[in-house]
């Protein structure tokens, strides 16, 4: 592995163990991690949704294969200096060894992490069956021992309308047990039940406010004992509104006044330059 994703690495490790809670936001392509890192953000992720957007598909596995997520996300890394950790839906497969060969693949690209989702994407049986789940992680966090990577595990009841809290933490449990170095929990709406979970795990606990409603500040997320805040593919939604906005202007006033709250060409150059710190090297 390259010294400069061991230092990415050190450094994602680092922001899991220092006090308080720090975003992640979601990149969706190169262009969108060079103006993140140009912003001030500490580390990134992925957007499966985003890029699915981008490139005009549904967020959805039967549409995305491995190959291009994971090419999307060595553009992403390659485009920043900063820690990249990858959305990688449900390791794209089944059995275990897939999810080992996916997390393998996805720190080959220059990733220093990587989550995988315990949702089988089944409207009629949404969550995998526990033990299969356990070994999924676990066959994830062998794959990479030794490497620059950290393994998130996602636990994905509540985005499923499964409202269970306990079985959340059981499964959560679980995932620590078989070595995941981070626990998501995407899809919480109450902040007594994300205080419920930090206090019953060991591990960092990461949460999502890209569709939370209510929405929770960084300060009382962290307070709940929260460690790492996603946005999911809301940054790339509030995007696409803008610019659905714009047309909509255009099409239904004939008026240009939208152009005044975008971005300067100017700005989106500067944050573009080869030469500045999310540049590939």
């Amino acid at each position: 592995m390259a010294t400069d994703q061991q230092d990415k690495y050190e450094r994602f490790k680092a922001l899991h163990q220092r006090a308080g809670a720090f975003v992640m936001p979601n990149a969706w392509d190169a262009g969108t991690a060079r103006i993140l890192t140009a912003m001030g953000f500490e580390a990134l992720a992925t957007s499966s949704a985003g890029f699915a957007y981008a490139v005009g598909k549904r967020d959805s596995r039967a549409v995305l294969t491995r190959t291009e997520v994971l090419e999307n996300a060595r553009a992403i890394a390659e485009a920043t200096t900063l820690p990249v950790s990858a959305d990688l839906e449900d390791g794209f497969g089944i059995m275990p060894e897939t999810c080992a060969e996916t997390v393998t693949l996805a720190a080959e690209c220059g990733l220093v992490g990587g989550s995988i989702e315990d949702a089988t994407g089944h409207a009629d049986a949404p969550i995998y069956e526990m033990q299969l789940a356990e070994e999924r992680i676990a066959a994830a966090v062998e794959a990479v021992r030794g490497k620059p990577f950290l393994v998130t595990a996602r636990a994905e009841n509540f985005l499923w309308h499964r409202h269970d809290l306990d079985d959340t933490i059981h499964r959560l449990q679980a995932y620590a047990a078989a070595g995941a170095d981070v626990l998501y929990v995407p899809g919480l709406s109450d902040l007594r039940d994300i205080r419920t979970i930090c206090e019953a795990l060991d591990r960092p606990i990461s949460v999502s406010m890209a569709t939370v409603t209510p929405s929770f500040s960084v300060e009382e997320l962290g307070a709940a004992g929260v460690k790492r805040i996603s946005v999911g593919s809301s940054f790339a939604r509030a995007a696409l509104g803008a610019m659905m906005r714009a047309a909509e202007e255009v099409l239904e006033q004939g008026t240009f006044t939208y152009a005044k709250s975008a971005a300067s060409g100017a700005t989106l150059a500067e944050m573009m330059r080869a030469d500045k710190p999310g540049a590939r090297t």
